[in-house]
């Protein structure tokens, strides 16, 4: 056996095992999820949205909603689950994947991230661009520094973030494609 091979082999078994994890605990959500909906104010919605997908774990739909949870993730705030949930409305994606998919973004992540999309306006947009200095956080003004740096970062950021979230979003569309092949090549390979 080639290294090659041998190294896929090796790689293949612990992928198949995160992937029947994480289906396993989608499973799990799903009674939750589906108790959620029979809330009266969401029991007339209820037909719309199975019609939607938005509960469905074939590969298509949750590949779907984790993409769109990726492309939400980067929305400021306390918005981008409610976009998400609309976003695999509109693509029949599932909603608890891209629910999950939003949690990349955190306190800890978000201010690189913006700095990482600067850098995207900035290779984009014509000009010299430059990242403004960070001040970083006092007691008293921690918001308003964060708000100050963001205002600072203008055009590139307001150019970068859709261009950041939308290649976020065809990386995760297309590693969700490509890990749920895991397991049936790795049951194809033992079967040799």
């Amino acid at each position: 056996m080639t290294a090659a091979p041998a190294l896929a082999a090796r790689v293949a078994m612990p992928l198949a095992r995160l992937m029947n994890g994480v289906r396993r605990w989608l499973r799990r959500q799903e009674p939750a999820t589906r108790a959620l909906m029979e809330r009266p104010f969401l029991a007339r919605l209820r037909p719309w949205l199975e019609r939607r997908q938005l509960l469905c774990l074939r590969r298509e739909a949750l590949a779907r909603g984790t993409a769109a949870g990726l492309f939400c993730g980067l929305i400021p705030g306390p918005l981008q689950v409610p976009a998400t949930v609309v976003a695999c409305a509109g693509l029949r994606g599932n909603a608890v994947a891209g629910a999950a998919a939003t949690l990349y973004t955190n306190p800890l992540t978000t201010l690189p991230l913006y700095a990482l999309a600067f850098q995207v306006g900035a290779w984009v947009l014509p000009g010299e661009q430059t990242l403004p200095p960070w001040e970083g956080f006092s007691a008293a003004g921690g918001v308003e520094a964060v708000a100050a740096w963001m205002q600072a970062l203008g055009a590139p950021l307001a150019v970068g973030l859709p261009l950041l979230a939308l290649m976020f979003a065809v990386a995760g569309y297309a590693a969700v494609q490509a890990l749920w092949l895991v397991p049936v090549w790795h049951r194809a390979n033992r079967r040799r």
